[in-house]
């Protein structure tokens, strides 16, 4: 793929964001703005094709923040509140571009999507205000988008199957605790790799640092980008000082060239 690529961390916090609401910890009370998370998502620019992974609640001030506005298709990971929610705030680019946008996801969570935006689905709901968008299921394999080919990457949430997205030489995951042998052989060849690290304990859904430092080793990109970050990871200029060469931690508005 001759595509140029650009990917923008929009956000690299986990589901509260950082700061957390009443926290007093060194993180949440710090000045850099590497400790300011909001929550996970990213925007890949291939070529002339703008793709947003994910679309959680702070979407309207991530797209803001970074001047971004032509989005022509969403992928989803999977369907937890701080990846779908912002779903709404897709209304002013199907305004400002005169088309729909497709949307695009495992049927689980494209299901929960539509529970949720039931009133984008309804056919009778005929508000000219709401948004418009249309789901495509995926099965797995690779698709394209205009000319951009994506490839699937089953991974992992803990005991619920979840999607990251690979193009090109750039793949993103977020939420995974565990990556299957399968994926692992579809990430290899990797330029840049996000993968996500909520923290240096142990958690039962989300990849640890020293898991995530183990599947990079093993993946082996030029760089890894850890992403979905807790306030427990401490502050950013300590953990990124003991990072191995080759791991580096992402922070919101980060945006990286994939050549």
């Amino acid at each position: 793929m001759n595509t140029p690529l650009r990917i923008t961390l929009l956000g690299t916090g986990t589901s509260q964001g950082i700061p957390v609401i009443g926290c007093d910890c060194p993180v949440c009370q710090s000045p850099d703005p590497r400790d300011h998370r909001l929550r996970t998502a990213a925007f890949i620019q291939a070529g002339t094709t703008g793709l947003s992974i994910d679309m959680g609640p702070d979407f309207r001030q991530q797209m803001l923040d970074n001047a971004l506005k032509d989005v022509h298709a969403v992928l989803l990971t999977h369907e937890h509140n701080d990846h779908i929610s912002g779903l709404d705030d897709i209304r002013p680019i199907n305004f400002l571009y005169h088309r729909d946008i497709p949307v695009y996801g495992m049927d689980r969570t494209l299901a929960e999507m539509r529970r949720r935006f039931y009133y984008a689905f309804d056919p009778e709901y005929t508000y000219p205000g709401k948004p418009r968008v249309h789901d495509i299921v995926l099965d797995g394999q690779p698709f394209l988008i205009n000319s951009v080919e994506i490839i699937p990457i089953p991974v992992d949430h803990g005991d619920m199957p979840i999607f990251g997205y690979r193009i090109g030489k750039l793949a993103y995951i977020t939420d995974a605790k565990s990556i299957p042998a399968a994926a692992l052989e579809r990430l290899q060849g990797l330029d840049v790799l996000i993968l996500n690290a909520l923290r240096f304990q142990p958690h039962v859904t989300h990849l640890n640092v020293a898991e995530a430092i183990d599947l990079c080793h093993q993946i082996n990109p030029g760089i890894c980008y850890l992403t979905h970050i807790s306030h427990e990871m401490g502050l950013h200029q300590d953990v990124e000082a003991g990072l191995p060469p080759g791991i580096r931690l992402g922070y919101d508005g980060l945006t990286i060239q994939v050549h």
